[in-house]
């Protein structure tokens, strides 16, 4: 096996010549791309029809899906309402992804509100929990759940708290966003040590098996100093915007895993996705 690539979401370009995300598969086919992130970050709104329609076009078009569940669920919130309202917005997410054929859903960890990191995590790991048996009793037991790391300071999901989660059970695939790693770290975490880092963690923590199917968003980031993640830009962008996936794709090749990478550079997603999965065809050449 060897690692996918593509976007999270449509990129402009399909936009500009294309009104539905149905045709998104053999576009991105064409392109010589295998996977696509759908996303349902403002609330799980595809249905049945389009979901199983979209399915189909992407198994007849050799395209993997993946699903990203809506942006506000928080894990973190002790509220027992918040968890209620949380988990059935994954379990909403899990049916979309169950239509469509998907066979992960990436999930946000959630926010501090004003606790220790600790506390939030410990309430992330009970939520989770929460969550995945009400998923096992739904009938969505064979998905994964891929916790995302972000790239807020201020969020939960620095990469120790994502793989502590990721430790509740072995079907938890983490989503590993080198993007959102390198704006919480104000920048320290690119090039070849830092990428060797966070590979070496994964396959430390999940074993080596686990670690090489690990799930993943790239893009270039702008960062506050104070704040971390500001907005994401593109591979062309100018102004030294990190970090740079020619390492990550050759440690990637030179380990022989075969993780799934979702670009989400903003506008030219499907492009940049093409561009990693040119350095990584080349890496494994050499």
């Amino acid at each position: 096996m060897s690692a996918k690539f593509g976007p999270a979401g449509n990129a402009d370009a399909f936009a500009r010549t294309h009104r539905s995300s149905l045709d998104a598969p053999a576009w991105l086919a064409a392109l010589g791309l295998d996977c696509y992130e759908y996303q349902c970050g403002k609330g799980v709104h595809i249905g049945e029809d389009a979901a199983r329609r979209l399915g189909e076009r992407a198994r007849q078009s050799g395209v993997t899906l993946s699903l990203h569940a809506p942006y506000f669920i928080n894990l973190a919130n002790p509220d027992p309402e918040a968890l209620a309202r949380t988990t059935g917005y994954l379990l909403q997410a899990c049916r979309a992804a169950r239509w469509m054929g998907a066979d992960r859903v990436v999930v946000h960890s959630g926010a501090l509100m004003k606790r220790t990191r600790r506390q939030a995590l410990d309430v992330a790991k009970t939520s989770l929990l929460a969550v995945i048996r009400a998923c096992d009793d739904a009938g969505y037991g064979d998905l994964t759940l891929c916790p995302e790391t972000m790239g807020k300071i201020n969020q939960l999901g620095d990469m120790d708290e994502v793989l502590e989660l990721c430790g509740l059970d072995r079907r938890l695939i983490p989503c590993v966003d080198f993007g959102h790693l390198y704006a919480r770290s104000l920048g320290r975490d690119d090039g070849p040590e830092a990428f060797a880092r966070v590979l070496d963690k994964l396959a430390a923590t999940l074993g080596e098996d686990r670690a090489g199917r690990f799930h993943s968003h790239f893009s270039r980031i702008e960062f506050t100093p104070n704040g971390g993640e500001k907005c994401h830009r593109t591979f062309a962008d100018h102004g030294g915007f990190g970090p740079d996936p020619a390492p990550l794709m050759d440690l990637v090749a030179r380990r022989g895993w075969s993780p799934t990478f979702i670009c989400e550079s903003a506008g030219t997603q499907a492009e940049d996705a093409l561009t990693m999965k040119q350095l990584y065809q080349n890496a494994l050449e050499r």
